[in-house]
């Protein structure tokens, strides 16, 4: 293995485990009850970082597909929920999210920064990363 590869694998692990972290403080620390779109999103970001574990440990970048893949979908699921908090003809068509409305908005950092936002960002790092290591190990 490389050690570009290695970064890379090294990088969505990062990435992972600081947006887990970062989900597990709003909710834990700062009581923010998860919607059921923040739900799903977990869903597909908390298992990167198991696998990316294993996959480093064993020195395995042909994981990056299927980092890939959990990426891509979690940050389609990020980037509706963003677009339901922020496009108003968006949220006013949103589906009930349950107890906790999914347009809701905990923070709102420089009107732009919201937790699905943050979401996006790590699964879009996450794809890049995992697009340059598929491309790296053919």
């Amino acid at each position: 293995m490389s050690k570009k590869e290695e970064n890379g694998l090294l990088f969505i692990w990062v990435v992972s485990v600081v947006a887990t972290l970062g989900s597990l403080y709003f909710s834990e620390i700062r009581h923010y009850e998860p919607c059921k779109l923040c739900w799903i999103q977990r869903i597909f970001m908390y298992p990167i970082v198991m696998i990316i574990t294993v996959a480093f440990i064993q020195k395995n970048a042909r994981i990056a597909v299927t980092t890939a893949v959990f990426s891509v979908i979690g940050g389609c699921i990020s980037l509706y929920h963003y677009g339901i908090q922020k496009l108003s003809f968006l949220a006013e068509n949103a589906p009930s999210c349950g107890a906790i409305a999914c347009t809701g908005q905990y923070i709102n950092w420089l009107g732009f920064i919201t937790i699905p936002f943050l979401a996006l960002t790590a699964f879009l790092l996450i794809a890049g990363a995992s697009f340059y290591l598929i491309k790296a190990t053919k």
